[in-house]
């Protein structure tokens, strides 16, 4: 006859493992930006070579920074933000707004230069974006912006670097 505890054990195991896992996310979701290939790849070593040692934990490990930490949270002139691996122009300054996160935020990037992946890390279903590019590690969306979208791109700024507007010869 079976044991009702190895019975409850090995149910409570098995639920415990499914939990773990979609916790971790599965290879697929963790994989899918990584299997991606990007217009600029670089060897780990180069990524290093060229960013700062936080820019490299955002953009190369999906790191964060500590909230109100970034110089880019208080940039109010014209311009526009550029991921800080290539380049790239993400966000026109007059989508930039203030969501009191301590996070540069932005309700719109620029079309086509950022793109999106499932994340699972921490119990919690989110949508990351990253350099389409690149592929470096903006930060997250979420639906909770202003109008006209109602996004909010919640962006890591020491994985951006600001381009102020030329000033108009008048």
């Amino acid at each position: 006859m079976f044991d009702r505890r190895i019975l409850l054990t090995t149910v409570a195991g098995l639920l415990g493992f499914s939990a773990f896992r979609w916790l971790r996310g599965t290879p697929a979701e963790a994989g899918e930006k990584a299997t991606q290939k990007f217009e600029i790849e670089k060897t780990d070593a180069e990524w290093r070579a060229q960013l700062t040692p936080q820019q490299y934990e955002i953009l190369r490990k999906e790191g964060t920074e500590r909230p109100g930490s970034s110089p880019l949270l208080k940039e109010h002139r014209k311009g526009v933000f550029a991921c800080a691996g290539c380049d790239l122009p993400l966000f026109a300054s007059d989508t930039k707004f203030e969501s009191g996160t301590g996070w540069p935020s932005f309700y719109q990037p620029i079309e086509g230069n950022v793109g999106k992946t499932e994340d699972r890390t921490f119990g919690m279903l989110r949508t990351e974006v990253h350099c389409r590019r690149c592929g470096g590690h903006l930060g997250h969306v979420f639906d909770d912006g202003p109008k006209p979208t109602g996004l909010r791109y919640c962006i890591d700024g020491f994985g951006l670097v600001f381009h102020p507007a030329a000033a108009s010869a008048t």
